[in-house]
């Protein structure tokens, strides 16, 4: 009985150490640990039911910064919708490459509600950084909440 407890202790310790079933592919960060995947769209609805909890996302990288490749943005669902997953600067960096290729990547929602100029603030760094045009008078009236993904890591699949 003390031996099977002592294997079950032992099982329970190694449990944080082993990662989650992903897709063959380049690790990024401390990879992929969450089993299950919470859907980009749910995230996207219902932001404040997920902020500050740690998740898992799936789907295409549409878009990656050209500048330092400190974030990726990650589409899925039927609308395609996307989730940036922002990840600290020089200690994971995304290559260009990862762009059209399947990911999957966790971390920790963020979101937060911004007044119109911050969130112009916001789309003209995003548009300089990504090299883009941008015109102010394009946007909306709100409201304009900002949610993404404070990425611990990452699989880029092969």
């Amino acid at each position: 009985m003390r031996s099977v407890l002592i294997c079950f202790l032992a099982g329970l310790g190694l449990a944080g150490v082993i990662r989650a079933e992903v897709c063959a592919g380049e690790v990024y960060g401390e990879g992929v640990r969450l089993a299950e995947a919470t859907a980009v769209e749910a995230i996207l609805e219902r932001p404040e039911e997920f902020a500050g909890k740690p998740v898992r996302i799936e789907g295409t990288v549409v878009e990656v910064c050209q500048k330092r490749g400190c974030w990726v943005a990650i589409a899925a669902g039927e609308e395609g919708r996307e989730l940036r997953v922002k990840v600290e600067d020089g200690v994971i960096v995304f290559p260009a490459s990862a762009r059209g290729r399947r990911a999957v990547a966790e971390g920790t929602v963020e979101t937060s509600e911004l007044s119109r100029e911050e969130w112009i603030e916001r789309l003209e760094h995003q548009a300089e950084e990504q090299k883009r045009p941008f015109d102010p008078a394009e946007v909306g009236d709100g409201p304009f909440r900002h949610t993404r993904v404070l990425g611990t890591g990452a699989v880029i699949c092969d």
